[in-house]
């Protein structure tokens, strides 16, 4: 059993110890029969001939019977599964830290382990619409734990809506480049993959935009953990981590201005939610009258506050999937740095991501013609009710990019999931968010 209670169990199916033929047998007796020196060496070379040949198929029958079967909700169970309905899977590996990326979804990071194929799989993945086949025409939510899209979602600008539609549910369309097709492999090492995809997107004023996304994905070792988050991980502690860099490109022959309306990068992870899962939000601590409200609850409705606690410079929001609601952070109030912590599975998850200093121009995604469209959240994070899935999101977001022609800007993203005793955890957590976990576990 691994520490999440789940099982990695290997199913053998045993050989029928081989016999001989009738031949075999009556060729031996033969030769005891005849009793000469000559036939009795033949007979030797026989018997090992047959002693061989029947350890050899033996193996062989070994090998090709052994069946490996993967519990739910393991990394091999995961890989097995996508690698039956998406082509061309790319595993990153270094020891027990792995990532499963995904080409025919836009190069998207599907799942993650920090304990090989046995060990838990991180990243929350739609078994169900998978493995159905069915297209979705709004969205398809296959899941992933990282997954590259662009805003604005909503208002005057929006990626997601037509030309002079209603801002309701039935206009809203992700874009097939950023839900249901490919980015090219360019080449892949031991530890990076990169993609590639050239787009023509239009929002809903009917600017067209030529753009080209390059998205290098890299895994991450304890080292490289360290140096990004400025403190050493305990050699006791598992660890998995990865970075996207993320890479937009004028290719079109206009400049991108405010005027036509600007896009930005937008990181999505989905991990899988629990009764045990509370997401953990830093944030700026200060005046309202200065920096603006701590946080904005209200975008399906007001968070409850027994399910969201804002303090002075850091929020609590339950991850359970199990109620809907999105929380967002402004560019002025942001830091680079949330995540999650898991108190029963002590899995301490953290999103660690590029934040310009002092850009504030940030798309708004709220569905309406907006009086203030780049007054957006930098950084955001959701959890489902279960009509899509039982999954949590953290996101974060790059400013609106106003691009001149063959001009480039980029986005990165970290993402780490630390396993091990909650006494180093607490560590961590106190070292990378500045908060106690004890307290999320009722200590």
């Amino acid at each position: 059993m691994d520490a999440y209670g789940k099982g990695f169990s290997i199913v053998k199916t045993k050989n029928k110890r081989q016999k001989l033929n009738d031949r075999s047998m009556r060729s031996i007796v033969n030769f005891f029969r005849s009793g000469t020196v000559l036939r009795s060496i033949a007979l030797c070379a026989l018997l090992c001939a047959l002693s061989c040949k029947t350890k050899s198929e033996q193996s062989a029958n070994t090998l090709a019977n052994d069946e490996v079967a993967f519990s739910i909700g393991s990394f091999g169970y995961d890989r097995e599964f996508l690698s039956k309905h998406y082509k061309n899977l790319v595993v990153l590996e270094n020891g027990e830290s792995r990532i499963l990326i995904s080409p025919e979804l836009q190069g998207r990071v599907m799942t993650s382990t920090a304990s090989g194929d046995e060990g838990h799989s991180f990243g929350w993945i739609n078994h169900e619409l998978i493995k159905s086949g069915e297209i979705k025409e709004h969205f398809n939510p296959t899941g992933g734990e990282e997954r590259f899209w662009l805003g604005p979602e909503g208002g005057q600008y929006s990626l997601f809506f037509e030309k002079d539609s209603n801002f309701e549910l039935d206009n809203w369309y992700v874009p097939k480049e950023l839900d249901t097709e490919a980015f090219n492999l360019v080449r892949r090492t031991e530890d990076k993959a990169y993609f590639e995809r050239d787009m023509k997107l239009v929002n809903y004023t009917g600017i067209t935009f030529d753009l080209r996304v390059q998205r290098n994905i890299t895994l991450l070792d304890k080292e490289d953990a360290a140096e990004i988050l400025g403190l050493n991980i305990p050699e006791t502690v598992k660890m998995v981590g990865f970075a996207s860099e993320n890479n937009l490109t004028n290719i079109g022959p206009e400049d991108w201005d405010k005027k036509t309306g600007l896009m930005s990068i937008w990181i999505l992870s989905m991990f899988n939610s629990s009764d045990h899962t509370t997401i953990i939000v830093p944030f700026k601590k200060g005046d309202e009258d200065i920096l603006g409200k701590k946080v904005t609850d209200d975008y399906f409705g007001k968070i409850p506050k027994e399910r969201l606690q804002v303090g002075d410079s850091v929020l609590f929001f339950k991850a359970d999937g199990k109620e809907r609601g999105k929380i967002g952070i402004s560019p002025q109030r942001a830091l680079p740095v949330m995540g999650s912590y898991d108190a029963k599975s002590k899995v301490l998850t953290i999103a660690k991501f590029s934040l310009r200093e002092g850009a504030t121009d940030y798309v708004n995604s709220l569905w309406e013609l907006q009086e203030f469209p780049y007054s957006g959240d930098a950084v955001n994070a959701y959890n489902d009710s279960g009509d899509l899935g039982p999954f949590y999101e953290l996101e974060s977001s790059s400013p609106a990019m106003d691009l001149k022609a063959n001009e480039s800007s980029s986005h990165i993203h970290q993402t780490f999931h630390f396993v091990g005793d909650e006494d180093e955890l607490e560590k961590l957590a106190q070292g990378i968010l500045g908060v106690s976990i004890k307290e999320l576990s009722g200590e």
